[in-house]
This record gives structure tokens, sequence and C-alpha cells, in this order.
């Protein structure tokens, strides 16, 4: 194909809050498509916190984003060349291509999708990472029971609103932590949760003595510091704590807040587990399954916030995450 194709490229090792300039805007020639490759078109961009610490040049469960190199990202592509067996012009894929205009792939990794079924955006969220993290975070690391009271922070967040849900459908009761009275609105008057905490107003340990009375069963943290402290502080007996981010010390330029309250664990006879969804790949179709079915029957709402725009503006949206400033899945469209 002829043609430009624009790329935000990893610039610098940004240290603490993310900059402009630790980004570079990048033009090239799109590729061909060779013998068993497809080009695609990306159509989506996945905008999701675990993003920021694929930056930072230290052990992880994936490498680093080199430098020079675009920047990872899940994506929504629409093939527009193909000399591929199983990919056809008009198909739409979903896979990690990065943050760029076109993509030439051999299909490892890729997976067809049809937006009949549901919105191409979905797939990068309720049916896709996001739905994935929260089905398996909480039904498998979490083993989750029927009855039990479930607390998740960053609670209006992408993965957040999946977890409060698919707990409610398994009925649970499920308190929410988030940050402002829209956002906690949101949970308790559309999603169902039975009850909301405002971090940035309310006291989080004694809303919490209030709302898990008899204490948390599963606590399901996606932003470490001060909030996963006082979640220990209320733990019940044989309580999991399922670890799956801490975005609120994803930007410390100093060494990472730990968990002062840690020896609750002890007390409590809990435990504290981290896992990564890759873990569970070959899952995904099972969970997939069962998620969009949960929403067929309107059981799950799925909460996206789509931003319209060019490749341009992924480091200003990107920043979007870190700011509060999106509700349910954040996702780019490119226009």
């Amino acid at each position: 194909m002829t043609g430009a194709n624009r790329q935000i490229r990893l610039a610098r090792r940004p240290v603490g809050e993310v900059r402009a300039e630790d980004w570079e805007h990048a033009v090239e020639a799109v590729g061909v498509a060779g013998d068993g490759e497809f080009v695609g078109r990306t159509r989506y961009v996945s905008l999701d916190p675990a993003m920021r610490g694929w930056l930072d040049d230290r052990p992880s469960y994936l490498p680093p984003v080199g430098l020079g190199e675009v920047m990872r990202a899940g994506t929504v592509v629409e093939v527009v060349e193909s000399r591929h067996p199983r990919f056809q012009v008009g198909d739409h894929v979903t896979g990690a291509f990065g943050v760029q205009e076109y993509v030439v792939s051999d299909g490892k990794g890729a997976l067809k999708v049809d937006p009949a079924l549901a919105p191409l955006s979905t797939y990068l969220g309720a049916l896709g990472m996001s739905g994935m993290t929260a089905y398996f975070g909480l039904l498998e690391v979490g083993a989750l029971k029927e009855g039990e009271t479930v607390v998740v922070s960053g609670a209006a967040g992408a993965v957040g609103t999946m977890v409060g849900q698919i707990a409610k459908v398994k009925g649970c009761r499920v308190v929410g932590i988030a940050g402002g009275p829209e956002k906690c609105a949101l949970l308790t008057d559309e999603l169902g949760f039975d009850a909301a905490i405002d971090y940035r107003t309310e006291d989080v340990r004694k809303a919490l003595r209030t709302h898990a009375p008899d204490g948390i069963d599963v606590y399901f943290d996606n932003v470490g510091g001060e909030i996963l402290d006082a979640a220990l502080t209320r733990l019940a007996m044989h309580a999991r704590v399922v670890v799956c981010g801490a975005i609120s010390q994803y930007n410390n330029e100093t060494a990472v807040q730990g968990p002062s309250n840690y020896l609750s664990l002890l007390v409590r006879r809990a435990r504290m587990e981290g896992f990564v969804v890759f873990d569970y790949a070959r899952r995904y179709a099972e969970a997939a399954r069962e998620i969009a079915g949960w929403i067929g029957e309107g059981r799950i709402t799925v909460k996206e916030h789509v931003v319209e725009g060019g490749i341009a503006d992924f480091p200003e949206v990107f920043g979007m995450l870190f700011r509060g400033e999106n509700t349910g899945k954040l996702v780019l469209r490119l226009t």
C-alpha cells in the first residue's frame, strides 16, 4: 500500500509523570503484505494503566517498550490488504499492534472479531483484556463465593466496573472505591453496587467499617498505596486480596509505598496474591462467552469512555488515566 503510517514511539524513559517530550511522533511508509501477512488500518486503540509500567526499564511480566519502538497497545484494526488465508479484506482483528495507523501482521496473536455481535471498542474492554482481568482475577485468584463481601478500588475504571458487576451476578455484596460523586453515583445508581466510597472526600477506613461491617472477603486492588493499607485493616477471616494493579504508585519518583498493615494477613489467616491475565490466555474464549451472555441478559452494563481523534492525540488521552478523567474503559477511536 501507499501512504503514511503515523506512529507514537517511546523517545525516553519517563521519570514520574509521563510528559509530552517522552514521546516521539514518527511517520513511515505504510508496509506491504507479504505471503502469509495482512495490512490492517487501526480503528481503535486501548489505553490501560498497565501501559505505564511497560515504559520503565525494569524486570516485569513483559519486556519494557524499547527506546525508539512503537508504543505497545492493544488495538482493533480493519484488514485493508491481505495475503493471509485466515484474514480477508474487511475483517476486523484485535491484537497488540501498537499505537500506529497501520500494521503489517503475520496473524500471530491476532483474533478476528465480529462488529455485528458487539461494538468494536467492546472487544478491547468488557470482551477484551479488561473483562478477562476482572473475570479471572475475581473468580480464580479471588476464589469468590456466593454471599461474600467484595470491595474493589479503582471501581469506576475499566476493570473495576466489571469486577463489581461480576460479583453482583455471583450474588455478593459489592462496595466500590472511586474518586468523585459522579463516579460513586454511577456505581450505585447504574451498575448496581451496594455502596460506594469517595476516597477524595471520605475517610476510607471509617467508610469500610460502615459498608463492610463483617469484614472484606475479597479485596480487588487496582490502586495500591493508602487505600490498600486501609482495606487490609478490614479483612474477614480467610480473606483474599487480589493484586491487579497499583495506579497510585505508577508515577512515583521515589520507592513504591508498600502496605504497612500486612500483618492483618497473618491475624486474619488471609492471603494476598498477584496475577497476570496472560496466564489465563487459553481460557479467554470461555470467559468471553460467559461475559457476553451476562451482557445480553442485561446483567452487566458496558461502560466505555471513547475519545475520538488521531494517533497524535494518544499522549494526551493516555494522561487521562492518571488524572482520573475516564469512567469505564478508555479507548481512542481514530477518525
